[in-house]
């Protein structure tokens, strides 16, 4: 984030975040079309994906924690890393499954609708939460700080939820991935 105290114009940065929100979920969803590799890349992958993401959860927080104790420059550098781990966690998922097939929820009787509830409102969140997350990223570099502050109040808790159901979704599945 900038060091004076003047607003930068982040209206310049509203095509690349429009282009990256539209392109991401568009490629993602390319890239699962995609004839899958012959490479099989084992269960090691989701485990770590979903610790990249309880890790993301995690300096969520922390981020938030210093911002509160107002020590703006380690939670920007929190933020960073939220943003780097979440980069990781997209390629990751991304390229298990690219390699693998998918793994069916055997779960019945509530505990399917559970995970389907929390499967579906992941994704769906994961997806909306791209806009809200470079918006707010950017309104903090241009120090433009009300408004960054206003719709962080938005992101985070989208964000964090995106984070912690992807650790639970994984959880939920887990013993039905085949060794």
């Amino acid at each position: 984030m900038t060091n004076n105290n003047q607003p930068l114009n982040d209206k310049k940065y509203n095509k690349l975040i429009v282009a990256l929100s539209i392109i991401i979920p568009v490629v993602v969803a390319i890239l699962f079309g995609v004839k899958k590799i012959d490479l099989k890349l084992p269960v090691f992958l989701p485990p770590i994906y979903a610790g990249i993401n309880a890790v993301t959860a995690l300096v969520l927080v922390l981020a938030v924690i210093q911002i509160k104790k107002g020590n703006r420059n380690a939670h920007e550098l929190l933020m960073k890393v939220a943003i780097a781990l979440s980069a990781l966690f997209l390629v990751l998922y991304v390229l298990y499954h690219m390699t693998s097939d998918s793994t069916s929820f055997k779960g019945e009787g509530i505990t399917r609708i559970v995970y389907f509830f929390i499967l579906i409102s992941h994704i769906l969140l994961s997806i909306a939460v791209i806009p809200f997350v470079l918006i707010t990223y950017v309104r903090g570099i241009t120090n433009n700080i009300q408004r960054h502050k206003k719709i962080a109040k938005i992101t985070f808790p989208l964000w964090l939820y995106v984070a912690v159901s992807g650790v639970v979704v994984y959880f939920m599945i887990a013993p039905y991935y085949s060794v």
